[in-house]
């Protein structure tokens, strides 16, 4: 993959790297939305809609990663 710097010249990026790069964003991502859920939890209730909710987000970002290990896009080669 290609990508233009400031100056318009091209850098060569590397597969591998550019996909650890946004697993890395994705999971920066999750721990900003975990954080704050973790501090209010004990305001909303243990068995809460918030709760639930977290849950089904933390279910969908094991699956993607689950499904990106089995894909192999985590193989340095």
């Amino acid at each position: 993959m290609r990508l233009r710097g400031l100056r318009g010249r091209a850098h060569e990026v590397r597969r591998p790297v550019l996909l650890v790069a946004i697993l890395f964003i994705l999971f920066d991502l999750e721990i900003a939305f975990l954080f704050p859920w973790a501090v209010v939890l004990g305001d909303l209730g243990a068995w809460s809609v918030g709760f639930w909710s977290m849950m089904l987000f933390l279910a969908i970002l094991t699956v993607g990663f689950i499904y990106e290990w089995k894909k192999g896009a985590l193989d340095w080669e």
